[in-house]
């Protein structure tokens, strides 16, 4: 299996380095690895689902 780093997954899904690495944290990534101080994570895998609830505009 192929990995890529957290900088190139940022890269790739068009957001912060260290947003990536509160998902891994969080366990969001299947089949990501820790090595050392270093996160791999697998080539094919998709971006996390962005959890943060959304307030309705008009007075919720």
């Amino acid at each position: 299996m192929e990995y890529i780093t957290v900088n190139e997954a940022a890269e790739k899904w068009g957001v912060s380095g260290r947003s990536i690495t509160y998902h891994l944290v969080a366990g969001r990534i299947p089949g990501a690895l820790k090595k050392g101080n270093m996160w791999l994570i697998p080539r094919n895998a998709s971006k996390p689902d962005d959890r943060r609830k959304r307030r309705n505009k008009e007075g919720e």
